[in-house]
């Protein structure tokens, strides 16, 4: 079947900026031109392709739509470029990851390849329990997270584990923990997350102490290095990554509450199977040096650990 790329344009810009009336800035159309086309390609397909919702979505079939341009997209750029003898046209490249990579090794690592390649990167930032539904709707064409499983159409390639160390200050520590990192203590002693999706301190708690995720005060600050300014000023504690912050609890500017437990979270590189040849160069890429950067954790045991709490 061929589709129509007047109407594929208008869908993929409704579910890109979330509404009729952005999509027809984008377009310079007007959002009644938008809508007309958007329901022509579903009254084509016999299927609605957006919800119709502030922000609009995607639809099952809407997202593996979107799957499908983004994809037929990046292809059809690396073949102009491959005609034009060079890779001199910028490839914008959608994906997700997690704040930690990204605080950590991702652009390090990854800036001479995006040199090299002209790549544009267009980056989603949630949690690693959350980036993977990014792919599956086809916001991103490449992810990190937690899924090991790819979906059909995908490849999945380990990473290795990013450690976490639960960590306070020591005047934080004075305060709440006097008498020890305790169940009673932990009750009354505020917690710092990125997000409410953040369950890396919530599953250490449910798992040492049996405390559910309403059992304790916590802070939300979504932006690592404040978040880890804020542990350092007593003001909370919390999970931080020991590629980042190890070096402080080394130095004794941190606590770690529980040195003999740290928490493992398994990380993958999630793309599809069929790639543009500077895809295919970014993900190889992103696998040797997040691998090189993580490296294998392995626990008290000896056996790999996967999101390990406790």
């Amino acid at each position: 079947m061929d589709l129509d790329p007047r109407q594929t344009a208008a869908v993929r810009a409704v579910i890109e900026t979330g509404s009729f009336e952005q999509a027809g800035a984008r377009l310079n159309l007007t959002p009644s031109a938008i809508s007309q086309r958007v329901r022509a390609l579903e009254t084509r397909l016999g299927t609605p392709l957006i919800v119709r919702t502030r922000p609009c979505r995607a639809t099952p079939m809407g997202q593996r739509l979107l799957q499908y341009l983004r994809r037929t997209a990046l292809l059809e750029d690396d073949f102009a470029s491959d005609l034009a003898g060079a890779n001199e046209a910028l490839l914008n490249v959608a994906a997700a990851v997690n704040a930690d990579t990204l605080s950590t090794w991702f652009f390090p690592a990854l800036a001479d390849v995006l040199l090299k390649e002209n790549v544009l990167l267009d980056l989603t930032v949630d949690d690693q329990d959350h980036t993977h539904a990014l792919l599956a709707s086809g916001l991103a064409i490449g992810c990190i997270t937690t899924e090991p499983a790819p979906m059909r159409g995908c490849f999945a390639e380990r990473l290795g584990a990013m450690r976490y160390r639960l960590v306070a200050s020591a005047a934080f520590v004075e305060r709440w923990f006097a008498a020890g990192f305790t169940r009673d203590a932990a009750r009354r002693a505020p917690v710092i997350l990125s997000s409410r999706k953040d369950a890396l301190q919530a599953r250490f708690l449910e798992t040492r102490f049996g405390l559910p995720p309403d059992a304790y005060p916590c802070h939300y600050v979504p932006a690592p290095v404040p978040r880890y300014m804020a542990i350092q000023r007593g003001l909370a504690y919390g999970m931080v990554p020991e590629l980042e912050f190890g070096a402080a609890v080394e130095r004794g500017e941190l606590v770690d509450l529980a040195p003999r437990q740290p928490t493992d979270v398994e990380l993958y590189w999630h793309a599809w199977k069929v790639q543009s040849p500077r895809l295919e160069k970014l993900s190889a890429r992103i696998v040797e040096l997040g691998r090189t950067a993580l490296g294998t954790h392995v626990g008290p045991t000896g056996a790999r650990t996967h999101r390990r709490t406790g």
